[in-house]
This record gives C-alpha cells, sequence and structure tokens, in this order.
C-alpha cells in the first residue's frame, strides 16, 4: 500500500471531529479552571494571605490537584473531554510531569518514577532557562550600551 493510498483510506474511515463541541468543552473547562484559581486566590486572600503569597499558594493547590489527578488517573478523562481545555499551562505541566512517572512506574522508584518524571517537562524546563538567560544577556547589554 502506497502512502497516497493509506492517506486516502484514514481520510474514508476517520469520524469528523465535533468541532463546536469540542471548542464548548476546551472553553468550559479551561475556564472552570481559571475560575476555581480565581475563587481560590480570593479564598487564600480571606484567609489572611497577601495577594502574592495567595498567588503562591494558588500555584502550589493547582500543580498538587493536578498531579493528584493525574495519579489517581482522572485528568486523563477530564482531558480527553476537554481536550485543549486542560492545557492551563500550571495544570497542564504539572500532568506532562507527572504522566511518564506514572507510566513507568512498575521499573522502580529512582530508574522509573524519578528518571521518567523530567522526560517531558525536562526539555521545557531547560528551554525556558536557556531563552531566559540569552534574553537577560541580550537586555543586559542593550542596557550597557545605551546607558539604561
Amino acid at each position: 500500500m502506497t502512502p497516497e493510498e493509506y492517506q486516502k483510506l484514514v481520510r474514508e474511515q476517520a469520524r469528523p471531529s465535533p468541532l463546536l463541541r469540542d471548542m464548548a468543552a476546551a472553553f468550559c473547562v479551561g475556564g472552570a479552571i481559571c475560575a476555581g484559581g480565581q475563587g481560590l486566590l480570593e479564598l487564600y486572600q480571606h484567609l489572611g494571605l497577601d495577594r502574592e503569597t495567595a498567588g503562591t499558594a494558588v500555584s502550589l493547590t493547582l500543580i498538587v490537584l493536578s498531579a493528584l489527578l493525574t495519579g489517581l488517573g482522572q485528568y486523563d478523562k477530564i482531558a480527553k473531554f476537554a481536550g485543549a481545555g486542560t492545557l492551563v499551562p500550571i495544570t497542564g505541566f504539572a500532568n506532562a510531569m507527572v504522566s511518564p512517572a506514572m507510566e513507568f512506574k512498575h521499573e522502580g522508584m529512582i530508574t522509573g518514577t524519578a528518571a521518567k518524571l523530567f522526560v517531558i517537562a525536562g526539555p521545557v524546563l531547560v528551554c525556558g532557562l536557556s531563552a531566559s538567560v540569552v534574553y537577560g544577556a541580550v537586555l543586559w547589554a542593550a542596557a550597557a550600551l545605551w546607558g539604561g
């Protein structure tokens, strides 16, 4: 079978995506995650935390909840329904870190869980840190050249 024949077969067999339903689910679930984060921020501030500390507490809470739901196998069910709505950066990143670790836990604590924890997130962290160093160096050089 040629690649063209295979592509034709795939197009014939594939079901069309319910685009409007997918967009609505992504919007509602992503919005619910964000609204939940805002609610947590208000709650933590009501409990006496200043805004910056409350923001940190919200981030930690969302990371823990996302990791817990991933570990319990529920995050994938939510993601299957909501699609891109679960890619809200902090929850999606926590899920991306925990998922490979859960997948390889049968290989042991060190060679499985710990080693696979950064399989997906590691390159993201390296690229982000590298970019921040480059941008910082460019900003420093520009400030040195133009006296800013």
